[in-house]
């Protein structure tokens, strides 16, 4: 009986994957014993202990095998591989989800041409500008280019050559203001 033991057994990661990546496939083969425990474990997790673990632990090392050449450091080989079962276990999940067959379900849009829903909309609209023509102009202006002309906050502050702590006291002074004029619209 030999006392014989592959000195690649012992080898830091970084020796290991640099092998591995160009190609060894004896270094490869102690990545795979190295980290195929934790790497179960840890998909395990991730699937709640389903059948699948195995598959997405092979899928992960093949997906190594063939990525290991581009692993810029090679000494977070173990991270890496980490990271790829993840990915591969959330794959699983996602492919198992069950959906629903949108392709038959045609609803139906909505009225907005209905005389009912646009007299409704002009009068939301008119409640609105009502409700802006009664705030004081500064708090008017910084709403109307915050909400409607989708200005930053920063951009409003340049525009009106005001400080930008004006600008928020004045969107949150009219945004109260408008909400409590518009609370029969809600």
């Amino acid at each position: 009986m030999s006392d014989y033991r592959d000195p690649l057994e012992s080898a830091d990661d970084r020796i290991v994957a640099g092998r591995a990546a160009d190609g060894d496939a004896a270094a490869f083969a102690v990545l795979v014993r190295r980290y195929t425990p934790m790497m179960r474990a840890y998909a395990r997790r991730i699937l709640s202990g389903t059948a699948d673990v195995d598959d997405v632990v092979q899928d992960a090392f093949i997906t190594a095998w063939g990525q290991l050449p581009k692993l810029d450091d090679l000494g977070r080989v173990k991270s890496w591989l980490m990271r790829i079962t993840s990915r591969k276990a959330i794959d699983r999940i996602r492919a198992t989800r069950p959906r629903a067959d949108l392709e038959g379900i045609d609803p139906p849009a909505p009225d907005v041409s209905a005389p009912a829903r646009q007299a409704e909309a002009r009068a939301g609209v008119a409640a609105l500008s009502d409700a802006l023509q009664e705030l004081p102009g500064s708090q008017r202006e910084c709403w109307v280019l915050r909400e409607i002309g989708g200005y930053t906050y920063e951009e409003i502050a340049e525009e009106l050559g005001i400080p930008l702590a004006t600008v928020r006291g004045l969107l949150a002074r009219a945004r109260k203001d408008i909400i409590v004029r518009m609370e029969d619209w809600r």
